[in-house]
Formats: C-alpha cells, sequence, structure tokens
C-alpha cells in the first residue's frame, strides 16, 4: 500500500472500468453474473502488500470462472456482467457491512493494504468498483423489467480443491437460499444426466450476510436463480471450461423445461 493517501478517484482513467459486459441475444432469458472474473488491482493500491503468487491464489479471484462464464454466455446466448478487480480489493458478492467486503485476512493470509482502511479509503472502492459493477446489472435487469422479458439469473464461482488443508470431494455446487425452484430442479437434471459429483448447497451456502447476487437479482425480483461453484482445477484451461459449459448450458436449459411444463 502507498504512504500516501490515494486519490480521490481510486481509477486513472486509462484503467479498465469495473464491469465487462458481454452483450446476449434479446431472445434468452438467461442472465449471467461473474463477481470475482478477474485479479486486477487499481494501481494507486499497488499489489496490497501481497507476493505475485499470492496474487495468482484463489484468495484474490475465481480461478476459471470468467473464461467459463464466456463459454457458458455463449452457449446460452445470455448477458453476461463480468467484475474485473480483484475481491481483495472490495468482494462484490458481500453485502457492504459483511466483514469480509473488504478482507483483512483471507485463508490464513494477510491482506496488508487491506488493514486499518479509514472510512473514505473503504469509500473509494466502494464508488470505483462495487457501485459502477452493480449498476450496471441494475440498469439492466430494469431494461429487461420494462421490456416484459423473462430473466434467469446465473451466477458463475468456482471453488479451491483444498481449503484451508481440507480436501474437498465434490466438482461443483448449486447454490440458493430460499427460493431452490431452479436449483432443486437443476440437482435433479446434473445428477440424472452427468456423472458430476454436485454439492447440494455446498461447498458454501447462501445466506443474508454471505451473498448480493442470488438475494437482490433473484429473490427480491422473483427470478428463477441459481448460484453455480465449480472446483477450479477442472476448469483453469480451455479445454475444461468449454466441457463445462456445455454440460451446464444442456443442464440449465432441460431444468427450465421442467419448471416451465
Amino acid at each position: 500500500m502507498p504512504d500516501s493517501e490515494p486519490p480521490s478517484v481510486l481509477l486513472a482513467p486509462d484503467e479498465p472500468a469495473a464491469c465487462e459486459v458481454v452483450d446476449g441475444d434479446d431472445a434468452s432469458p438467461y442472465f449471467l453474473t461473474c463477481d470475482h472474473a478477474g485479479r486486477r488491482i487499481p494501481r494507486a493500491l499497488g499489489d496490497l502488500g501481497l507476493s505475485a503468487s499470492d496474487l495468482q491464489r484463489h484468495i484474490a479471484w475465481d480461478i476459471g470462472a470468467a473464461g467459463l462464464a464466456r463459454r457458458l454466455a455463449d452457449e446460452l446466448r445470455a448477458f453476461l456482467a463480468l467484475q474485473s478487480y480483484s475481491r481483495l480489493v472490495i468482494d462484490c458478492n458481500r453485502p457492504l457491512d459483511a466483514p469480509d467486503s473488504i478482507a483483512a485476512e483471507s485463508e490464513r493470509t494477510v491482506i496488508p493494504g487491506n488493514q486499518n482502511l479509514t472510512s473514505e479509503q473503504a469509500e473509494q472502492r466502494v464508488h470505483a468498483v462495487y457501485r459502477p459493477y452493480h449498476d450496471r446489472i441494475g440498469e439492466e435487469l430494469a431494461r429487461r423489467e420494462r421490456a416484459g422479458r423473462e430473466t434467469i439469473l446465473v451466477t458463475v464461482h468456482s471453488f479451491t480443491p483444498i481449503y484451508l488443508g481440507v480436501a474437498r470431494s465434490w466438482q461443483m455446487g448449486v447454490l440458493y437460499h430460499r427460493d431452490a425452484r431452479l436449483a432443486h430442479a437443476l440437482l435433479h437434471v446434473l445428477r440424472e444426466r452427468t456423472s458430476y459429483v454436485v454439492g447440494d448447497n455446498q461447498p458454501y451456502r447462501v445466506t443474508d450476510h454471505s451473498d448480493v447476487g442470488v438475494l437482490e437479482y433473484g429473490e427480491k425480483r422473483g427470478n428463477l436463480h441459481v448460484e453455480l461453484e465449480v472446483r477450479q482445477d477442472l476448469i483453469a484451461e480451455e479445454a475444461g471450461q468449454r466441457e463445462w459449459a456445455i454440460a451446464l448450458a444442456a443442464s440449465l436449459r432441460e431444468a427450465r423445461d421442467r419448471l416451465t411444463r
């Protein structure tokens, strides 16, 4: 972290915007988000005091998730919003009042550049990264609602095979909270049609304090929704991303069809 105070505007004019959009086909009901797509850090924040190897790890981003999301969006002809900056700058899938919204420590790794932030420093990250990303998603959802279009929210994430020294047996997880319509239909399809080891609300569970997308853009708007978690070693390369995108697209279509029969 630089010794001097960061500028009032965190991102320089030549730095990428927080939200990257891939436009889909207006006929597609699918709406994809990828909250942890990137590991970029604003220049004003340096490297947050971390090594280059730490910034390659899952603590900084969801490895393989962006590639999977792009290929899944292509298969579904879906709108896709990707968040370009590291979750260590600010986590765009956390409520702003969550303790790990700006994580001081992640998986036993202390984040030096996130220690003892002032309210002004935290707010700069909110305005530079968090709000532009969520504002863009909100704008697109409002446009779809005005047009009377169906929206099926799919949030795309990846998880590490070993967490705090414990190996995880799942290959993917299907996550949900109060509204399990699409998630349960998808679980049935995946278990019937694939050989994947699929977790039911594993390896994570959606809660009011840990997730934004499912709650704000799924539950509160009444949209069918599901959060997908795929183990990162299975989608770190293009071949795996393609394989999983094809299988997940087919499974999502079948799950939707079962709900509308």
